[in-house]
């Protein structure tokens, strides 16, 4: 019995046992190794890829300038910024843009949602957007408007109504420059007086900032991005 013993544990036995059966031991687990990694893998690329915004900024304040004058200010209450350089503002924005001479405010726009898409330098603004020259008075209404950055003109092909020099004009699609100095409706629909409009007897009040001027020594308490 204890000769029995002494050749089962013998070097040569245990040499044996490992070379005929540790190998086989080995592969199996790989393979479960290797069946494990495989779904760990396949659970990744199952998860949806996050398209979100790789940040969030509130109370947004942002002066552009151009040599040292002001050229544009947007405010707004949230702003969202995405890979690849795309901003949303999901609660709405504020737009003032500034004279040649970057003093005085003769422009102004607003819409309750804008999305800027940085490959096109394009603006998409929906919900009640407005579009005032403080220096003739004239202002757009829609639903629905296109700010060209690169181009810095405006366009539409929705419905809109354009107040200019006491007369109210609708139609569909319109193109304008940037201040708003020259425009055209694509399919006018109408052209009446302030007056002659019975559910419109007052000039439009939209409670709109009053064109001023900018102390160049306030602060500005948000992010600021300053061209060079």
């Amino acid at each position: 019995m204890k000769d029995d013993l002494q050749i089962r544990l013998s070097p040569k036995c245990l040499k044996y046992a490992v070379r005929k059966y540790l190998p086989d031991r080995i592969f199996i687990l790989t393979l479960l190794v290797l069946s494990f990694s495989c779904e760990q893998r396949k659970e990744l690329i199952d998860l949806p890829l996050y398209d979100g915004p790789t940040s969030s900024l509130d109370s947004i304040r942002t002066i552009l300038s151009d040599s040292g004058k002001f050229v544009m200010q947007l405010n707004a209450p949230k702003q969202d910024n995405f890979e690849g350089g795309d901003v949303e503002w999901p609660n709405g924005a504020f737009v003032e843009y500034y004279d040649k001479a970057g003093i005085n405010i003769t422009t102004m726009f607003r819409a309750n949602y804008v999305y800027y898409t940085k490959e096109d330098e394009l603006y998409h603004a929906t919900g009640n957007v407005i579009v005032r020259n403080y220096e003739t008075g004239d202002e757009l209404t829609t639903e629905e408007l296109f700010w060209d950055e690169k181009n810095e003109e405006y366009y539409t092909e929705k419905f809109v109504t354009l107040i200019s020099d006491g007369e109210v004009h609708t139609g569909e699609g319109l193109t304008a420059n940037q201040d708003f100095s020259e425009y055209q409706i694509l399919k006018p629909s109408g052209t009446f007086t302030l007056e002659d409009d019975p559910t419109n007897p007052a000039p439009l009040d939209v409670s709109l900032t009053p064109a001023r001027t900018l102390d160049r020594s306030d602060t500005v308490p948000a992010k600021v991005m300053i061209d060079p």
